[in-house]
Order: C-alpha cells, then structure tokens, then sequence
C-alpha cells in the first residue's frame, strides 16, 4: 500500500531500461518504495538497471517482457501481481523511431505505432485488471506533448502517442471509483538516450525533472502532468491554431 504521502512500496516497471522510468525509480526508493520489478526485453543493461536499484536498497527483479508480443502478456504481467499486490504500475516503453525513414518503410512506421500504441493497449489493460482485482494502485501513462498536435517532424510517432494518450485518459474514466488511479504524463523534448543527436526543443527538461513530476502527482492524485508545467500553456495555444497557420512554424 501507498504510505500518506502518495509513495507506493512495491513498483512494477513497464520499459525496464527506460531513464525516466529508472530515476522514478531512484526517487521513489528513497522515500519508501521497497520492491520494484524491471520489466523488458532480457539485456545486460535490464540487468544493469536491476543492480543499480538493488544498490539502492531495494528489492529488484526482473521480467521478460516484450511490448511487440501482447498475446504474452497476460501470462508474465499475472505472474507479478501473482507475487503481491503492486501499488504502482509505471507504463514507460516506447520507441521515437525515425520520421525520414518510417516514411519511406511502412513496416518501420508500424512498429513504432505497435509499441507505442498497440503494446500498450494491451499491457495497459493487463495491468488496469490486475489492480483493479486488488483494489487499488496507481496505472502512470507516458504520454508525450507531441500527442497533443502532429507535427510534420515526427508525425508518426506523434500520432502513436496521441492514440496512448486518449487510451490512458478513456481508461482513467472506465477506472473511476474503482480505487485505480490512473495519470497521464506529457512531457516535453527529454534529454535522453533516445533524442541524443536531434536539435533540442524549447522547454526541454530531463529524466529526473520528470521523475520529480510524477511523484509529486502521485501524492495529489492528478489525472494529467506537464513536464515543464508551462507546456500546459503552449501546447493549448499551439493546438487551436489554424492548420495554415501551423505549417508555417519551424516545428
């Protein structure tokens, strides 16, 4: 269970290597969190990050789990919550790809939109039952701004957030009252291993600012967070712009 300050003490990680996932991690296991379950694809850096944590002080395991098998998992999420309730359910996988080439490989521009979209569909759903069964715990969704409005620059992978995104808010709804809080988090460009080499963004922020944003959306129980928070209002304006208009940015 949650202490009073919103921590959870068991955590289930989706996207196991993800940084912003682990420096969730990090933060929470200096508050209280006491055992957490690294979920992907079976690598030395999976099993780097598990050691990382266990020198934290906490419990760590880890799980193979693949974001492009949803028939699988059912199976290895069930065997997690079969271990004990999980407090909190970190959905943190996702691929940026590469807008020019997705382009011109159809089938590259469908995996990305299977892994962002589809696979969390599936482990979205797997693990709303799951707490909803126990219930209560907290689904976090990572989300991005770029769902909130396709931009030519990364059109696909932006369209496969919007889907998550609207996914994770419908879902928010169907869990209300159940004891299930589910929350939304968009954040802006991240300086990570995944954007390293591209033009940086205005309002760019990092793993740990949005590690920090999310704990403190945990303990008041928020449905969405920006990460910056001025995002909120940038993205408002910039969705209500006209289509003509909004070619025209250098965006």
């Amino acid at each position: 269970m949650k202490d009073a300050f919103g921590t959870p003490q068991s955590l289930l990680v989706l996207g196991g290597t993800s940084e912003i996932a682990l420096a969730t991690a990090r933060r929470l296991i200096a508050r209280r969190t006491r055992t957490v379950w690294l979920a992907g694809r079976p690598s030395p850096a999976l099993d780097a990050a598990a050691g990382q944590l266990r020198g934290l002080g906490a419990e760590t395991h880890t799980v193979a789990f693949d974001a492009l098998d949803p028939d699988s998992h059912e199976a290895v999420l069930g065997k997690v919550f079969a271990e004990g309730d999980v407090d909190m359910v970190l959905l943190a996988f996702g691929i940026l790809g590469d807008q020019a080439h997705d382009e011109r490989e159809p089938a590259s521009a469908v995996r990305v939109a299977q892994t962002n979209y589809t696979g969390a569909v599936s482990a979205g759903l797997v693990s709303a039952r799951a707490l909803q069964a126990q219930g209560h715990g907290s689904l976090v969704v990572l989300s991005s701004v770029a769902g909130e409005r396709a931009r030519r620059a990364n059109f696909i992978y932006g369209s496969s957030k919007a889907g998550l995104d609207a996914f994770a808010q419908g879902l928010g709804d169907a869990l209300h009252g159940t004891g299930v809080h589910v929350m939304v988090v968009r954040p802006g460009f991240v300086r990570s291993r995944m954007t390293a080499g591209l033009e940086e963004a205005p309002f760019a922020t990092t793993p740990e600012a949005v590690a920090g944003a999310i704990e403190l959306g945990l303990r008041r129980r928020s449905e969405t967070v920006w990460v910056p928070g001025a995002l909120r209002v940038v993205m408002s304006a910039l969705r209500h712009l006209p289509r003509a208009v909004f070619r025209r940015l250098p965006v």
